[in-house]
């Protein structure tokens, strides 16, 4: 779907890198090597994105970092299609409504570093899962979203402490 839209592999990339999860930061190296693309193509396109305003960087040592510019009038919009590709959203609405007593839903691991990995994690945060009735919509979600989709449970008082990073994980829905 995306890939009508955005025909550069290399501005994909970036669109999930930095706008699933707007607390990514990266540098032009670190994006060479993650996605095994030149220099030349993601300097192009980081520039392209700076230039509109969609993302703003700040140097650090000899390093150029890159973020996304929440205060962009577009970002939201953006930052929800990359949701609608992945299919964070129909996930949610899968699994939500009778997965037990579910207090937060944090996407965690790969795609929240903006890495897209065809494996999506979630940590779901609550009491009395119902395990079962997660399996089933799990394959059906895996299905309609065309990645393998993993659940980590938390309860409430392990997770006292533990909330991911902003880097780590990213908050998707809180009751």
């Amino acid at each position: 779907m995306l890939e009508t839209l955005v025909t550069s592999k290399t501005r994909i990339k970036l669109l999930l890198k930095f706008f699933l999860n707007a607390q990514t930061k990266s540098y032009l190296r670190s994006l060479e090597g993650e996605f095994g693309e030149s220099t030349n193509a993601i300097r192009l396109e980081l520039n392209k994105f700076e230039e509109a305003g969609m993302l703003k960087a700040d140097v650090k040592g000899n390093k150029k970092v890159y973020q996304a510019n929440t205060k962009h009038p577009l970002f939201e919009d953006i930052h929800n299609i990359i949701k609608k590709y992945i299919g964070i959203d129909r996930v949610i609405e899968q699994i939500i409504g009778k997965v037990g007593q579910l207090q937060k839903v944090y996407l965690i691991g790969e795609y929240a570093k903006g890495v897209d990995s065809g494996i999506i994690d979630f940590l779901l945060v609550g009491k009395q899962f119902n395990h079962e009735y997660i399996a089933n919509m799990t394959s059906i979600a895996e299905r309609k979203v065309e990645r393998k989709i993993r659940f980590l449970f938390m309860d409430p008082e392990e997770f006292v402490g533990q909330v991911p990073t902003a880097e780590a994980g990213l908050l998707l829905w809180e009751n």
